[in-house]
């Protein structure tokens, strides 16, 4: 009896802390959205006010003054079309990489997955120009191409850690069966994997959402403006900085990822740390 009892002191233990520093970890964001929902009067008063009122003015505002709809419509068409382009492209060529043996094989892949490391300013302007002659400034291809070349290294390579963990005998008895190398990936190895796949898109998802360079140089007119880099000019208005509608986009552009995160928390974590296991 007095295990029982003290098992469940313990398991409440854990989650009263626990539960304490989700708070803590919650704080900043619920704060921010309060600054969102109040009136930029009481925000910027010098006095402090402990029952706020709380009202959708700023609401109203971004969307009647400003075309907040169509830079959400911008990010989520950049971003998953970019997100599609990756997975087309890293799936046929993680299964190469995990699968076929030739010379070479383990240095192309340490070669993909170091173009991630190079520093975006080098190819900025060679980018620019090239969008220039394509004549794709300014538009959502030009920022979905970008995305998924960016974050195409990273897509890949947790793709093939997943596909290493495959054991190749499922393989072997499929092609017994006769089935194609192509038939084998699209009916074995990809619901196989299917886990590895969600973590690769929610994290080049993720990365495509905060790229900021790339989408000020490419959507320099502000007509395929991005949440990101919205929020970087969504400064002022006619009576000052208007810092409730500057919360209130910030807490609509973190919302989504952050429940989408919090859904595949368990995928994510093992597919960020699997590369390092897995050559």
């Amino acid at each position: 009896m007095r295990k029982k009892t003290t098992s469940r002191d313990n398991l409440f233990v854990r989650y009263l802390i626990l539960g304490s520093w989700a708070v803590v970890c919650l704080a900043p964001t619920l704060w921010f959205l309060s600054i969102g929902l109040r009136p930029r009067v009481e925000i910027v008063t010098p006095q402090p006010i402990y029952w706020p009122t709380f009202s959708l003015d700023a609401w109203y505002q971004l969307f009647e003054q400003w075309p907040m709809a169509k830079f959400l419509r911008n990010s989520v068409m950049a971003i998953i079309g970019s997100v599609l382009i990756d997975l087309i492209l890293a799936i046929p060529a993680a299964y190469s990489l995990s699968r076929y043996t030739y010379k070479g094989r383990d240095d192309i892949a340490f070669y993909i997955l170091s173009t991630r490391m190079m520093a975006p300013a080098i190819v900025a302007i060679p980018i620019f120009f090239l969008f220039k002659n394509m004549q794709l400034l300014d538009t959502v291809w030009a920022l979905m191409i970008v995305f998924a070349a960016i974050n195409l290294s990273v897509v890949t390579w947790i793709i093939r850690s997943y596909m290493l963990d495959i054991p190749k005998e499922l393989e072997d008895a499929a092609r017994t069966d006769g089935a194609s190398d192509l038939r084998i990936l699209w009916e074995i190895i990809i619901p196989a994997i299917l886990p590895g796949i969600i973590t690769a898109s929610v994290i080049a998802m993720i990365f495509a959402i905060n790229e900021f360079i790339f989408t000020l140089l490419i959507a320099s007119t502000g007509k395929a403006y991005t949440m990101s880099v919205a929020l970087a000019n969504f400064t002022a208005g006619t009576d000052g900085v208007i810092y409730n509608s500057i919360a209130l986009v910030a807490f609509i552009a973190f919302t989504p990822v952050f429940l989408v995160v919090i859904a595949i928390q368990k995928h994510l974590s093992r597919g960020l740390t699997l590369g390092a296991v897995k050559g």
